[in-house]
């Protein structure tokens, strides 16, 4: 199919970084910066970062294209209030990749092969203070599974090594893991090309799993036709518009050797394991690629990480909607991306029937393995509100019946609390007030009373004949500016036999003894009786 049917130039990663400039989400340095310094001054600011002129080569870097959910947004093309929706709707609607020619493919403008490739003069770079090397940590990776002929699509750092050798990272769970291993096994050299620098929906396909074609997911997050192009030395297809590839293979042999650490997603190392070592074959790029960083693991600001900032909308959106079908009215979901994008989660929900907050606890867990923390609040609570969540946490919880803990459940293996364990306990808090006693006050959220009504009465009595009302009412009824006046005609009512209250606060127009306010039903227990 002629390349004139897709769009070249929409998705490559500059046009998305010029578009974060237009927004104010990127600190530019235009001053020469060294590749030590990267990480700290990434680290230092909340914002995208793009270096002009970093390291030796003068290279063009940029960080944290996605790293806040304003950022996802603007990929995404929507609100950061229809990203959950717009998320799904791009899922449902499966689009194609269109193969193009070399050399109509901006990634190919400039091809490397053979004894030329040297890997030493791209910008891999120090990130985290205990890593094994440095690296490139914002590779996708992509193969052929040669058992099914099924494009599959990842995320690897590569650790620098050699002129042409990289160490990867294969050791979780995965489907390159498993693909890998196979070919080992046949004894079959495994060809991969890594693309580096790429669009934040491309990160969304690459951290998808799912059946079927991978690749093609490149296109169905991009909500149009992706155009790809073949490697120079296999027969992988990648993105056409990435900023730069580097092909080769993980040998026959299962040639590993140790990699790590590595400041991993949840803030903590990842301890040295034997992983395979890539063979560079082949580096391609465009005349002006602009590379691409990501800090994977600062325990700092993974609040920040493109990985947490990225894993918690997906987590988010997954969440609400397992929530439509187990609660009757969910009202949010809020994932905490400082718990690296997976393990903590707010949710508010109406409640409409009794059980509803576990219900949706235990639903969650059964839905979303990566979860470990789940925090149910009421409808009145702001769950991205630090200081609404400490309060209904520390007034609507009670651990002896609102505490759910769940054992024996699969953890997250990059856990540090697991000690290395597979599997472990989660935890659900059920923050929300009991059930049907809406309205009672010792359970209403007290505040100031903003007094804004107009007069409809002209006295106390006339207030209180049309209904029960609380002080602040009956202030706001008659139109007062002061209140203290209300204190003396309720008195008076009080000297006439007129007054009464119920349990809640309201003053009534009752008959009752002179001198004495009538109590109208029974009182709450007084928690202080005996003390």
């Amino acid at each position: 199919m002629p390349s004139r049917n897709v769009d070249l130039d929409k998705y490559r990663l500059r046009r998305f970084v010029e578009l974060l400039i237009d927004m104010d989400e990127v600190e530019t340095h235009a001053e020469a910066v060294p590749l030590t310094r990267l990480s700290t001054i990434i680290e230092g600011t909340d914002k995208a970062v793009l270096f002009k002129r970093a390291g030796p080569e003068q290279v063009e870097i940029v960080a944290k294209t996605a790293g806040s959910p304003r950022r996802l947004a603007a990929a995404f093309e929507v609100s950061e209030d229809k990203l959950h929706d717009e998320y799904f709707r791009r899922l449902a609607n499966p689009q194609p990749v269109v193969e193009v020619a070399s050399g109509e493919a901006p990634v190919h403008e400039v091809k490397i092969t053979g004894k030329d490739v040297d890997l030493t003069k791209l910008p891999f770079h120090p990130q985290h203070a205990y890593d094994g090397s440095c690296y490139l940590s914002s590779a996708i990776d992509y193969t052929i599974d040669p058992a099914t002929g099924r494009r599959n699509v990842g995320c690897r750092r590569l650790s620098l090594r050699n002129r042409y050798e990289t160490g990867t990272n294969v050791t979780a769970p995965s489907d390159l893991k498993r693909i890998y291993t196979a070919s080992v096994t046949r004894g079959e050299r495994l060809p991969i090309t890594f693309t580096v620098g790429a669009h934040p929906l491309d990160f969304f396909a690459a951290t998808t799993r799912q059946g079927g074609d991978e690749l093609a997911l490149i296109a169905t997050f991009r909500g149009e036709p992706a155009p790809v192009v073949k490697s120079l030395t296999n027969d992988i297809l990648v993105p056409a518009d990435a900023e730069m590839t580097l092909e080769g293979y993980l040998d026959e042999r299962g040639y590993a050797e140790p990699e790590g650490p590595y400041g991993e997603y949840m803030g903590y190392y990842g301890a040295i394991h034997m992983d395979p070592v890539f063979h560079c074959t082949a580096i391609t790029m465009r005349r002006d690629a602009l590379h691409h960083t990501l800090l994977h693991g600062s325990a700092r600001v993974l609040d920040q990480t493109d990985s947490a900032v990225i894993s918690a909308m997906r987590t988010e959106a997954e969440a609400m909607k397992i929530l439509k079908v187990t609660v009757r009215e969910p009202v949010a979901v809020y994932l905490r991306s400082m718990s690296g994008g997976d393990n903590t989660l707010r949710v508010s929900i109406k409640q409409r029937a009794l059980g509803e907050a576990k219900a949706a606890i235990a639903a969650l867990f059964g839905g979303i393995m990566r979860l470990k923390h789940i925090y149910v609040f009421d409808e009145d609570i702001d769950i991205h509100d630090d200081r609404q969540i400490d309060w209904a946490l520390g007034t609507r919880f009670q651990a002896d019946q609102d505490l759910m803990v769940l054992q024996g459940m699969r953890g997250m293996t990059m856990d540090p609390s697991l000690n290395g364990r597979r599997t472990g306990a989660k935890a659900g808090f059920d923050c929300t007030k009991p059930f049907g006693r809406d309205g009672e006050i010792p359970l209403t959220k007290s505040a100031a009373k903003l007094f804004d009504g107009p007069a409809r009465f002209q006295t106390v009595e006339q207030a209180l004949a049309s209904a029960p009302m609380f002080y602040a009412d009956i202030i706001e009824a008659i139109g007062s500016n002061d209140g203290r006046e209300i204190a003396i005609a309720l008195d008076e009512l009080r000297h006439a036999g007129r007054l009464g209250r119920d349990r809640d606060g309201r003053y009534h127009l009752v008959r009752s003894q002179p001198g004495v306010t009538a109590i109208i039903g029974k009182l709450y227990p007084d928690p202080n009786e005996g003390t």
